[in-house]
């Protein structure tokens, strides 16, 4: 009989683990909580740094791990420790026994308007970049475009590396997504201004460095650095930034059509609500905490417990993929030394 294999959590992680275990024979077991499969990635328009369709990559790893037992709007109600075992109940009523389960929860996005000197959900043009992406995927924002875009602003590092947000780790891939979707912006509007406001550029992956000075050269991205001091509003209700170019020594004001805060990556409450039922350990930095950063980063410490994807940190695509498939192979492989 082939053990039960639970993936909680059904983005781009949780699919990519599916389909590499149904290649292995295994027939393993989705629960998400929505009513459909991707998690962020369904909701974003195009991946940096190729603008490759996220609806693509989607669309390719749903078909993949369709040979799955899926089970959408379903959460886990509660689990309990058997003697070498694990007996899931779902929010439908169905019980689960396995000894195995794989954690593909990812993550959430901090709440900007936390960050109440950038005034979102106080000025009607400052947007965060979900919001932007979703525009991008849908048109369906009337806070972006309607008037005219003649000047666009993006503030990285909202609620990352930021001892008062209780966040101080970089979430890796704002700076990246800044980038992206300021050329965005500046296709759909080649005349606008499209400022940048970071602390650091840290352009770390395959081909971000090339992407960020294209920005620069082809497009005319203006990138300051140093932290934004003031964001309000005029009686047109434009947004008014108020900066230092750390770099001039000079202070900076501009007058913004639309303000859009990168807000970084923090640990979802799925991941904690599961480490909780479990009792999983959590990181200094708020995320679950693998048995250890180097060797075992898909391990939990816990037998028969695999994290794979943004449960453990912040990711980008690729690492999300590869670890789903790195999982996928050490979950084969601990079955085995069952037997």
């Amino acid at each position: 009989m082939k053990e039960n294999i639970v993936i909680i959590g059904g983005g781009i992680a949780g699919m990519e683990a599916a389909s590499q275990l149904l290649d292995l024979g295994y027939k393993p077991i989705i629960i998400e909580k929505s009513d459909h499969l991707g998690g962020h990635v369904a909701e974003w328009n195009c991946l940096f740094p190729d603008m490759t369709p996220a609806g693509d990559v989607v669309k390719n790893l749903v078909t993949r791990s369709a040979g799955a037992n899926i089970f959408l709007n379903t959460e886990i109600s509660f689990v309990n420790k058997l003697k070498d075992s694990y007996n899931i109940m779902l929010s439908n009523g169905i019980s689960i026994i396995t000894k195995i389960i794989l954690v593909t929860t990812g993550f959430s996005l901090f709440d900007a308007s936390k960050k109440e000197e950038y005034g979102y959900g106080i000025y009607d043009q400052v947007i965060t970049n979900k919001d932007l992406e979703h525009w991008f995927n849908t048109g369906d924002d009337k806070r972006v475009g309607d008037c005219g875009m003649n000047a666009v602003g993006f503030v990285h590092c909202v609620g990352s590396r930021d001892e008062k947000a209780r966040n101080s780790q970089c979430s890796k891939v704002c700076c990246i997504t800044a980038v992206k979707q300021a050329i965005e912006i500046k296709q759909k509007f080649p005349e606008a201004m499209v400022y940048c406001f970071y602390m650091d550029l840290r352009m770390f992956g395959k081909k971000y460095e090339d992407f960020y000075i294209s920005a620069q050269r082809d497009y005319g991205i203006r990138f300051i650095r140093g932290r934004v001091s003031e964001v309000s509003e005029n009686i047109d209700g434009k947004v008014i930034v108020k900066a230092e170019d750390t770099l001039s020594g000079k202070p900076v004001k501009v007058t913004l059509d639309l303000l859009v805060l990168m807000a970084g990556m923090v640990c979802c409450k799925d991941s904690t609500k599961v480490a909780n039922m479990i009792s999983l350990p959590v990181d200094s930095d708020g995320f679950l905490k693998s048995r250890d950063n180097v060797t075992g980063i898909i391990e939990a410490p816990k037998e028969g417990i695999f994290y794979a994807g943004a449960c453990t940190g912040p990711k980008t695509v690729p690492e999300t993929l590869a670890e789903a498939r790195a999982a996928a192979l050490n979950v084969h492989l601990y079955i085995n030394r069952m037997k």
